[in-house]
């Protein structure tokens, strides 16, 4: 296997495992916001920004906890 097919390879699994873990991030963001965890910490924990806490949150109809 050539690297340009092996690099390819390693891409199409790290998007697969990536779209994989993206909603599971949502989910999870979603049910520490609903036990009532503070967005800081979310964010803190997650890396994601406010906004995108806040955008995750309100798609699932929960407000997050400021």
């Amino acid at each position: 296997m050539d690297e340009l097919t092996a690099a390819a390879a390693d891409y199409q699994q790290a998007k697969t495992k990536l779209d994989t873990a993206r909603p599971r991030l949502a989910a999870a963001i979603v049910d520490a916001a609903r036990a009532g965890r503070r967005q800081g910490e979310i964010v803190k924990v997650t890396g994601y920004t406010r906004e995108r806490v806040r955008q995750i949150c309100r798609a699932a109809g929960v407000e997050p906890a400021e």
